[in-house]
């Protein structure tokens, strides 16, 4: 089957202008200042939006338990 209708190279380079790989975006922690993703909780102090979300030494705690136990 033939094509009946092509499409240039320059039509098809403009479609596909907005399909290029964007950086990524960071912002500093407003507690810690600390660069991390947008709209997520900041994994070295737990706060988000001026509040504490996460305790992070009690995670790391955990953690650390639960691998010796495991261990043993």
């Amino acid at each position: 089957m033939v094509i009946r209708m092509r499409h240039t190279h320059a039509h098809t380079a403009n479609r596909r202008s907005h399909h290029a790989l964007k950086g990524a975006a960071f912002s500093k922690c407003s507690h810690c200042g600390v660069l991390r993703p947008p709209h997520t909780v900041c994994a070295a102090c737990g706060h988000y939006r001026g509040r504490k979300v996460l305790d992070i030494v009690k995670k790391a705690e955990k953690k650390t338990k639960r691998t010796t136990k495991k261990s043993a």
